[in-house]
């Protein structure tokens, strides 16, 4: 298995931090009647939203951080590799395709948005591995599982969204648990591929010394 690189691990760790710091404080900027319970994330970029370009320019960092990662992350399969750029992508086209003033949404943002939930919901079951070496967070039971908790998550948001209901809270938990996990399976994958090296170097040093 190949050392992830460090940047791996830098844009990997920032996609999240940037992500929740980014709606906090792009939320503080809007009027008292805005209701982050309610109101989604993109609202906070939308027409008329106050300070729009900071959320704005959140999406693409983030998009960003998720292509960075995806070129980096050669210790998993290609289509997942894949998948996380598909994500990354559509993550930017979020930012250029915002939602109108006064509420509602247009197909554009319907099409960037579902696609980059798409396929940071799906990436983990393409990265699977098997066989008792695999790292835990590479093993199906552990991928499926994260895409169905995801899956559930989507579900409970879409209920939330018709019903008036609090959209907002469904969003950020969902949208937060897909930024954490490349996080997650990279620290993983950099300790799995550390641990696998500790007994060639061993090996290397009763060499020379012999």
């Amino acid at each position: 298995m190949p050392l992830v690189p460090w940047w791996v691990l830098l844009s990997s760790g920032f996609a999240p931090v940037s992500l929740i710091a980014g709606w906090v404080a792009a939320t503080s900027l809007q009027p008292p009647s805005f209701d982050p319970l309610s109101q989604t994330i993109s609202s906070l970029a939308a027409h008329g939203a106050t300070d729009r370009w900071l959320m704005t320019s959140v999406f693409v960092v983030v998009g960003l951080c998720y292509i960075v990662t995806a070129c980096g992350l050669d210790a998993v399969r290609t289509a997942a590799r894949a998948s996380i750029f598909v994500g990354g992508s559509a993550s930017v086209l979020v930012a250029f395709s915002p939602e109108p003033a006064g509420g509602g949404t247009t197909a554009q943002h319907i099409l960037a948005s579902g696609a980059a939930f798409i396929a940071l919901a799906l990436w983990p079951c393409l990265s699977v591995e098997r066989g008792p070496r695999a790292p835990w967070v590479l093993r199906p039971a552990t991928a499926i599982m994260f895409t169905v908790l995801v899956a559930v998550l989507a579900g409970w948001f879409l209920f939330e969204l018709r019903s008036d209901g609090v959209a907002g809270l469904a969003e950020r938990i969902v949208t937060g648990l897909q930024a954490v996990w490349p996080v997650i399976v990279v620290v993983c994958l950099r300790r799995a591929s550390q641990y696998a090296r500790q007994p060639r170097r061993a090996a290397e040093r009763q060499t020379a010394d012999g």
